[in-house]
Parts: structure tokens; sequence; C-alpha cells
């Protein structure tokens, strides 16, 4: 397709990896191992292909309900891939950041995130998001509290509380998700970054994520492209049609 539009903003909900290994007979932690190298090959292909910012559901604040072993091995496998994948996003002048709270992360884990957040502030390329311990109701609480603690402290007026205001309160502030991408066939969003999915477009592919690659990316920007985004309004060269 000539003309593909590029999203400004694309979320991906990693989704699959479970049940890729369970698949083939392997362990659920080969399945995210893979999925590791799909994400690799996916952001780097993604801000090739001209996306400035990219949002990736890494770990929900309700994974800690899966196995031990299994969270284990992903806070394991998070700081391994960062300190190996980091040093490239940080030479393309790709800032990176984190969405989620920081409790109940391994101390090696949180070391982590402050280190490369702070060796990549000054980057201005492009941003790579990463939702770590995530929950998108509570990022949602958590900046009513914080603004409530504002109008409190007397730094703001009743009447300065609006979207612009809450945008700059939410865990970082970035712009609004054009398109979000969830593998596996799963249609739901699971509470992921509920404030900037509002006008979204969605993308629901029944590959599991490890078997996403730059051909599927493909596919889902096509899909992108023949969407009539109105927000809210109507497309004055249609509406007659």
């Amino acid at each position: 397709m000539k003309n593909v539009k590029i999203p400004n903003h694309l979320g991906i909900i990693m989704d699959g990896n479970g049940r890729w290994a369970e698949n083939k007979g392997k362990k659920r932690s080969q399945g995210h191992l893979e999925g590791s190298k799909t994400l690799k090959k996916i952001i780097n292909y993604g801000f090739k292909k001209g996306i400035n910012v990219i949002s990736v559901f890494a770990f929900s604040t309700e994974n800690f309900k899966r196995s031990k072993e299994e969270v284990d091995y992903l806070m394991n496998l998070f700081v391994k891939i960062f300190k190996t994948e980091f040093k490239q996003l940080k030479s393309n002048n790709i800032k990176v950041i984190f969405s989620g709270k920081k409790e109940n992360l391994p101390k090696n884990v949180v070391n982590t995130i402050k280190q490369i957040e702070n060796e990549t502030k000054e980057n201005n390329n492009k941003i790579f998001n990463i939702c770590l311990n995530y929950g998108g109701k509570q990022e949602i609480i958590d900046t009513t509290k914080k603004i409530c603690e504002k109008y409190k402290n007397e730094e703001i007026d009743i009447n300065d509380i609006n979207e612009n205001l809450f945008n700059k309160n939410l865990y970082k502030e970035i712009p609004q998700i054009d398109f979000v991408i969830r593998t596996s066939g799963e249609m739901r969003i699971s509470n992921f970054m509920i404030w900037q999915l509002a006008y979204a477009e969605m993308y629901f592919p029944k590959v599991y994520w490890p078997d996403f690659n730059e051909i599927e990316l493909d596919k889902a920007l096509e899909e992108y492209t023949k969407r009539d985004r109105r927000f809210g309004g109507i497309n004055y060269e249609t509406k007659n049609n």
C-alpha cells in the first residue's frame, strides 16, 4: 500500500509468549525469551518506519499473581535485556522511560531503571516507554492524588484542572496513543494506558507475540492507514456518501 500512515505513538500489548511456548512443548520462560528478541526487532523497525513514541506493556501490576518462578525469571530477564540492549538505544539517541510503580520491584530492577532513565534523559530522537509494574486504573488514581495534593497546597486553583494538567501529572508526560496492537487475538486492553488510549485505533492480530515480525507490523500499519480517525467529528469528504 502506498502512502502508509505512520502513528506518532504506538502502543503494544505483547501477548501470547506463554501460549507460544506451550504450543511448542517448551517452558513458558522460553516464550518470554523469544518475546524479548521480538521486542528488539520491532522497536528498531518501528523507529526506522518513523514512529516517534513506542509504549510496550512489559509487566502489569496483576502479573505478580503468576508463579514466583515465572515472576523471578521475568525480573531477571528485564535486567539482562536492559543491560545488553540499552547501549544501542542510547547510541541511537533514544530516550528510555518507565511507566509504573517501583514498589514490589526487586532492587536490581529499580537500580537498572534509574540508571537507564538518567543516562538517556537528554536524548531527543525517539521515546521508548516501558510499562513495568503498571496498571492504567492505578495511574489515574495516582495522578488524581497528585493533583489533589497540589490543590491542597494551593499550588493550583480548582479551575486549573483540565486535560492538559492531568496529562502533565501522569507517570510520564507523553503524547496520546494513536494506534495500539495486542497480539495473540485477545480483544481487550487489560488495563493498559487507559487515559492515553481514549482515541486510539485498535488492532488485534491472532499471531502470538514471539511470531510478530516486521511483516506483521507492516500489515498492522496498512490497517491503520485504512482507519478514519474522526475524534468524535465527521469526515466531511465522506459524510454525504
